[in-house]
């Protein structure tokens, strides 16, 4: 069919090809895949409706039905001038005939449609990703739980500062990733409002029921504003924003491992499945998978700058350049950041620490002169001077080859002056220098390795949260599943076949 009434001709076929993309198996089991979940909501709120005959329903349900099990085969091999939507609908005009196919449009248009397949989809994308984040999260506490006790430095500038646990350094990126994830269910739950209904863009004056599809389709309502539902991708653009903070955290996490994972610092270990040879290099043991993981961070920044540069300064109204090329850029985008997650998954808890070589370089780095300072700072030194008495330690250290300090004594004064010699007299005798293990446990401030164990706790039970609410959230859409199954067996049920009419 390629006559519409107004129009007479169709694209070219170079200008199709360009404009809607090739149509193979893949792409038609995709994209009707999620439409004919619409059409069959549709049809059941029509028939509810009165808008349309039940003998008609009952035919259109038997034949989306069939579609479906049968993987949309029957449309394999049929032209689509005007894209797939008009192409299906074709199908079932060419099936049923004008006066069964023709109405399933009715009260609507292919802009609340497509508004309503993008939201379904990003809702079964958001809610996948969400699963493996989650996945991820538990992955990084138990290893947070299993390596807070091994000691290694912890660098600012790429210069060892001060001594925490390798399992503190983990709970911090899975801190880093409950934010994430308590971004990506607000964005989830912004697709509480079904499109359909919307019709082109102002509604509809026939007697249609947006609530009733919104609710066979899972959704919470139908739409506020019609102009908006049609007009909008922001949610979508906002997903692709959260999926791009997992990936840049994911990113600095692979960018830390695989530094640690150099023979330089030999701080981690990964087994042989998480790595890679060289094809002219024999020696080679390449972490290369950290590179996918820092790669993919890029995919997703980069799509929502093409989403949000396609968006940009569009007329408020269905747009091609919102609705098609915008939310083009996503999906890639949303497949690369789970990707991500999925590799992270694997390599956190394949990343074995090495504490014999993190607790050297923790000691050769004065990791502990902070805690030293501060020593000093409790018998009565001023900060600033304990800062310089231990820097002029550090120094004569590091020049004498020295890789521990010495004794740290004052220069003469009376006691508990900042002059006072350190090892005269009980409150100013010889300065104890703690371990590594004892002055991570003392950092029980301010979020410190001390309180590892604590921080963990807390992210279990936000994890548990999360958890929970996802599992609400997927049990409400099986049940609208469930209730859209039921709402076509009945009504195909009390319309028995061959009372439809012909074509």
């Amino acid at each position: 069919m390629t006559a519409t009434g107004r129009l007479t001709q169709t694209l070219g076929p170079r200008t199709r090809r360009l404009v809607y993309g090739e149509s193979g198996p893949e792409d038609i089991r995709q994209e009707l895949g999620a439409t004919t979940t619409v059409d069959l909501a549709q049809v059941v709120m029509l028939t509810e409706r009165g808008l349309l005959p039940r003998e008609a329903a009952a035919a259109l349900l038997r034949r989306i039905t069939a579609l479906r099990a049968d993987g949309f085969r029957a449309l394999y091999d049929l032209p689509a001038p005007r894209g797939l939507y008009l192409m299906y609908e074709g199908h079932l005009v060419a099936e049923l005939g004008a006066d069964v196919g023709g109405k399933l449009h009715t009260g609507r248009s292919r802009n609340d449609l497509k508004a309503t397949v993008t939201a379904l989809r990003l809702r079964a994308e958001l809610a996948a990703l969400l699963g493996e984040v989650l996945r991820l999260q538990a992955v990084l506490l138990a290893r947070a739980r299993a390596h807070r006790a091994v000691v290694m430095p912890v660098y600012t500038h790429f210069q060892p500062a001060m001594p925490v646990g390798y399992g503190y350094y983990l709970a911090g990126i899975a801190t880093a990733l409950d934010r994430d994830v308590d971004t990506l269910h607000h964005v989830l739950a912004q697709l509480d409002r079904c499109p359909l209904g919307a019709g082109a863009v102002a509604g509809t004056d026939l007697p249609i029921d947006p609530a009733r599809t919104a609710d066979l389709l899972g959704f919470r309502d139908g739409p506020l504003h019609a102009t908006d539902a049609v007009a909008a991708r922001d949610t979508l653009l906002r997903a692709v924003a959260a999926a791009a903070s997992v990936a840049l955290t994911l990113s600095r996490l692979a960018t830390d491992l695989q530094l640690w994972s150099t023979q330089e610092f030999g701080f981690v270990d990964f087994p042989e499945r998480l790595v890679g040879g060289s094809s002219a290099m024999p020696q080679k043991r390449n972490a290369f998978l950290l590179e996918h993981v820092k790669a993919k961070a890029a995919l997703a920044v980069g799509a929502w700058t093409a989403s949000a540069g396609a968006m940009k300064s569009t007329p408020f109204t269905n747009s091609i350049e919102v609705g098609t090329e915008a939310v083009s850029a996503a999906w890639p985008a949303l497949a690369a950041v789970r990707d991500s997650v999925l590799l992270s998954q694997s390599l956190a808890g394949g990343a074995r620490p090495v504490p014999d070589r993190m607790e050297q370089r923790a000691r050769e780095g004065f990791v502990t002169a902070t805690v030293i300072a501060n020593r000093l700072v409790a018998r009565g030194v001023p900060f600033r001077t304990a800062h310089h008495i231990v820097g002029d330690a550090v120094r004569e250290a590091v020049e004498s080859g020295a890789t521990e300090l010495g004794p740290i004594t004052l220069p003469g004064g009376t006691p508990g002056d900042p002059g006072a010699d350190a090892s005269a007299g009980p409150d100013t005798g010889p300065l104890e220098l703690p371990g590594l293990l004892e002055v991570v446990g003392e950092h029980d401030r301010g979020g410190g390795p001390g309180e590892c164990d604590r921080t963990v706790r807390v992210l279990r039970e936000r994890l548990a949260g999360h958890c929970d609410r996802l599992a609400g959230h997927r049990a409400e859409t099986d049940r609208a599943r469930r209730r859209l199954d039921e709402a076509v067996r009945d009504l195909v049920a009390r319309t028995p076949e061959g009372t439809e009419g012909a074509p």
